[in-house]
């Protein structure tokens, strides 16, 4: 229903059921989003990719969802509020525009806490707006819920009204998942807990008839799928080294995809561990994650060094949000500690305790990406002296272009600007 509403919460609890009935499910995450994905495939053991009907656009979206094979289940995680996006209301990059664009059902998570009769009219105006354009609510998933008595309360007072049935419901006081400045703390930094024994199903007519579903946001099969796009390899031969490790963890499945379709060959190095780039590489992505964290290690990490080295020598470099933290003279993590950094950029960012910026992102010559960030970036340049611009953008960090880096705060959606992004590394 709305940020905070416990969609993934709902999302986790269903998914483990699901694994508990050996029932097969592939799960998919609305929006830009790098941590919830994590949660789904260390419960599935699958990738969690991301559908938006804006950074990914429907198109590519509809071709991600059709590629499932033999799963008898689809969830989607939605994204903030059914009807929040980039713009409007269920426009663009709402869960609800990707449901109506994908033609899926929706299941709403609505936190029920202290609501009895109340849940009627607030679904009833999801349901007739929702239609109203174009969507279709078909279950309701209540999370927060007092009791057995309390969801017979829900569930009497829906179908008294018609309104779409309560599937299922999640009980108050669960453990809830660990969260930090950015969202959730990453799966692998904790004990997963088991939501699946408070989640209590009302209708299990969709695990007995094996359809489609979808969790908090949206569910289906479509089987018009677009024709593959048949264009030449723009990184054909081209070696890529890629920075993977806790510090920068913010990766798209589908831009590691993209490179190895597009004909390059990747390598993993982890700044963290002091891992050198690759001697042989092409060309370095420096993706986002959580540098702040582990500041400390970061400022006597070799790979620094042969970062700064690869930059002078030349080499094509993509940083990306925390990526680009690692380039800067130093960085002030939370405490107010600050931590030298590669040097290689004229920049110092320090963390800062509330958000700094959320948005879309659009390059003009057409890449989107996403940015989303509590740290702030200062030039260290003398007066007078400036940093040229790393992209054209009406909004948003356009960062800074030093030889061959591109480096700003946004995250970039690879397949959105092929050409264009193919240039950043070549």
């Amino acid at each position: 229903m709305q940020s905070g509403c416990g969609k993934t919460s709902v999302t986790v609890a269903l998914l483990q059921l699901l694994k508990q009935k050996n029932i097969s499910v592939i799960p998919f995450k609305a929006g830009p989003d790098f941590l919830d994905p994590l949660w789904h495939k260390a419960i599935t053991g699958v990738e969690s990719k991301n559908l938006d009907s804006y950074m990914v656009g429907e198109e590519e979206s509809l071709r991600l969802i059709n590629n499932v094979n033999n799963s008898e289940f689809i969830l989607v995680e939605g994204v903030m509020g059914l009807f929040d996006g980039r713009s409007g209301v269920g426009e663009r990059g709402s869960s609800l525009h990707l449901a109506v664009e994908l033609n899926l059902e929706i299941w709403l998570v609505i936190d029920a806490k202290g609501m009895s009769g109340s849940i009627v009219p607030l679904l009833s105006g999801f349901v007739e707006f929702a239609k109203a354009k174009g969507g279709k609510i078909s279950g309701v998933i209540a999370n927060r819920v007092g009791s057995a008595h309390h969801a017979k309360l829900l569930q009497s007072a829906l179908a008294e009204y018609e309104l779409p049935p309560l599937i299922g419901w999640l009980e108050k006081n669960i453990q809830s998942l660990p969260e930090r400045h950015l969202g959730l703390v990453r799966p692998q930094e904790q004990n997963i807990p088991e939501l699946s024994k408070s989640l209590h199903i009302v209708d299990d007519t969709f695990i007995a008839t094996k359809s489609t579903i979808l969790s908090a946001t949206i569910s289906s099969n479509n089987n018009n799928q677009p024709a593959n796009k048949k264009t030449d390899k723009l990184l054909q031969e081209r070696l890529i080294a890629v920075a993977k490790d806790e510090a920068c963890c913010f990766i798209y499945s589908e831009n590691i995809r993209w490179l190895e379709s597009e004909g390059a060959t990747i390598k993993f190095f982890s700044p963290v561990a002091g891992e050198e780039v690759p001697f042989d590489a092409d060309g370095v992505w420096l993706p986002g994650g959580y540098p702040e964290l582990y500041a400390e290690q970061l400022a006597s990490s070799k790979s620094l060094g042969s970062i700064r080295a690869f930059i002078e020598s030349g080499g094509a470099l993509l940083a990306e949000c925390g990526g680009m933290m690692l380039l800067g003279e130093s960085l002030t993590d939370h405490a107010g500690v600050e931590w030298q950094m590669a040097g290689a950029l004229p920049i110092k960012t320090e963390m800062k305790q509330s958000l700094v910026s959320l948005g879309y992102r659009d390059e003009e010559v057409g890449a989107r990406g996403h940015e989303f960030h509590h740290s702030m970036l200062s030039s260290t340049l003398e007066d007078g002296d400036s940093i040229e611009p790393a992209f054209s953008l009406s909004r948003g960090h356009k960062g800074v272009h030093y030889r061959g880096v591109r480096a700003s705060y946004i995250h970039w959606y690879f397949p959105s600007s092929p050409t264009q992004i193919a240039g950043w590394f070549t």
